[in-house]
């Protein structure tokens, strides 16, 4: 029997016109899991991303929360089910302020003063830096701190599962580090995480599980010590 919590996807397959961007992809997020899937870029992982989102209509397969069909809901809809996701490339709002764009996080889940002021001081709690430049122009920040405040725009929707996309594209080793640290702690809180990277070694530090998507086709999955032992996955994108 699933997991009522555990986000489930069975066979889903992804056509852009001729093009297959999934093949019959299945994969869980089990509750309380960090979940990593790994994968070159073109691997299919924003695809997989954007149709758990609603963003992107799947060909066939499904997608379910606990015994929701997200298939077909709106993006507004998923966001309600408590699924939000943290795009690659952050996509904020870089004239309006840091405090702004979390507030925009926040309009399906707190519409009352009361609950968008809890939202941002969670957020505040998790990335201090982020208060000390809450009236400044959200561009106006590193991309270090422009990825902090987009994971915080995310959690302003008080995700139960929280999709990460490339976190750490083009941040210095520190930094990743800092933001993989946030993402233990946002799990810990209860919130499952479902980590797409390039940076194996950092992600499966974290992970509990992971799979490895190449060319629209999972082609392996297992726990975080048999990735990091696998050969192929340390050839690939380890580099050792």
């Amino acid at each position: 029997m699933l997991d009522q919590l555990s986000l489930d996807i069975n066979g889903l397959t992804v056509n852009y016109g001729a093009f297959v961007a999934l093949r019959g992809v299945t994969l869980t997020v089990g509750r309380g899991e960090i979940v990593v899937l790994l994968g070159a870029n073109g691997a299919g992982k924003s695809t997989l991303f954007r149709t758990i989102s609603g963003l992107q209509k799947p060909t066939s397969g499904s997608i379910t929360y606990g015994r929701t069909n997200l298939v077909g809901l709106s993006p507004e809809g998923i966001i309600r089910m408590g699924i939000a996701q943290c795009p690659e490339g952050r996509l904020l709002f870089p004239e309006l302020s840091v405090e702004k764009n979390l507030v925009l996080g926040g309009y399906i889940h707190r519409r009352d003063k009361g609950g968008v002021k809890d939202g941002l001081e969670e957020v505040y709690a998790l990335f201090p830096i982020l208060r000390d430049k809450r009236h400044q122009a959200a561009g106006s920040m590193s991309g270090g701190q422009q990825q902090m405040l987009a994971i915080g725009r995310a959690l302003m929707a008080r995700p139960k599962v929280l999709l990460l996309d490339e976190p750490s594209l083009g941040l210095a080793p520190l930094v990743v580090e800092q933001v993989l640290e946030v993402v233990q702690r946002i799990n810990a809180a209860g919130t499952s995480v479902l980590l797409a990277e390039q940076n194996a070694y950092a992600a499966l530090s974290i992970a509990h599980r992971g799979y490895v998507l190449e060319n629209g086709v999972l082609t392996l999955e297992g726990t975080q010590q048999a990735l990091l032992g696998n050969d192929a996955v340390r050839s690939a994108y380890i580099g050792v």
